[in-house]
């Protein structure tokens, strides 16, 4: 398993990443923060980051990078409701679907390697299934996708270490905290966890204010057990048959000065988690809509954990 890692690490320092030579994309500074952020300035503060999006989208088309303009335009619709963006570089963003102000169950994703305003349509899509299949059994529903740190790439030595998890826990917490002021006071809060984001997750739970968290192909969180997570949350855990990530090797070492892998299996007995049914999810498709994976997601969102199907 150490020759594995060693492997790994080795080619994400020796292959050459296709977008690593990309020249810097301009955009403004982010819009500046209503202040107090409360459900009477909220709408203000979607229209003020629709622009800062819009404006992006200008100068991305201006300094020659169509793809990055259009993502930028399609968040800058009127029917977006972004609580955050910031286009520059890979891009950070963090849009809402529902009614935050009246919303009695609320679902916050966080995604995996790989996403950033580039490839930030896939991560919508994955919110809009969630938002859908909640909506069809609850309507007081919100879903929040939260592109709120700089991402690994899968071919890189970033993915293999904690690093960048670390850096997104704070920010995490902070959203939650922030989210808890928008919503009615017995809002209950699941933070749904995805690939790399399982790792975020893991290192935002001590303090982190959630009802549940759900951990899906998760290539392992650093903790040795869901107990070490001091968290009051239900975690649960699921992966599909069809994820390649069960092929990574489940240990942390030191290598080449740093300590790689994410140790225990979340969905192992060691770990403790409640393990829940995703059938055949591949890495990509826990948000599929119809999948027994997203059912059982919205089954914990909205607090009906008797109904979750285990695995």
């Amino acid at each position: 398993m150490r020759a594995l890692l060693s492997a790994l690490l080795t080619a994400a320092i020796v292959i050459p990443l296709a977008g690593a030579a990309r020249p810097g994309i301009p955009a403004p500074p982010p819009a500046a923060p209503a202040v107090p952020l409360t459900p009477a300035t909220l709408h203000a503060a979607y229209r003020a980051n629709r622009e800062n999006a819009a404006e992006a989208a200008r100068m991305a088309a201006a300094h020659g990078d169509p793809h990055r303009a259009a993502a930028d335009r399609a968040l800058a619709s009127p029917s977006r409701r972004l609580l955050a963006f910031d286009g520059r570089g890979e891009g950070l963003a963090t849009e809402v679907l529902g009614d935050l102000t009246r919303a009695r169950h609320v679902a916050v994703l966080v995604p995996g390697s790989d996403t950033s305003l580039d490839t930030y349509a896939r991560f919508h899509r994955a919110a809009a299934s969630l938002y859908g299949e909640l909506s069809r059994r609850h309507t007081r529903v919100a879903v929040v996708a939260w592109l709120g740190y700089e991402t690994p790439a899968t071919v890189s030595t970033t993915v293999t270490t904690a690093t960048r998890a670390g850096e997104a826990a704070p920010r995490l917490r902070a959203l939650v905290h922030r989210l808890r002021t928008l919503t009615p006071a017995d809002a209950h809060f699941s933070v749904l966890c995805h690939s790399y984001g399982t790792v975020v997750c893991a290192r935002a739970a001590p303090g982190l204010d959630a009802d549940d968290i759900a951990l899906v192909g998760s290539p392992g969180t650093t903790a040795d057990s869901a107990a070490v997570l001091h968290t009051r949350a239900r975690i649960w855990a699921a992966r599909g048959t069809g994820d390649w990530v069960a092929d990574i090797p489940h240990v942390r070492t030191g290598l080449l000065g740093a300590t790689v892998g994410f140790g225990t299996d979340p969905v192992s007995a060691a770990f403790g988690a409640r393990v829940f049914d995703a059938a055949g999810a591949d890495h990509s498709g826990y948000f599929t809509p119809g999948s027994v994976s997203l059912a059982n997601l919205a089954r914990i969102t909205l607090d009906t954990p008797s109904e979750v199907t285990r695995g």
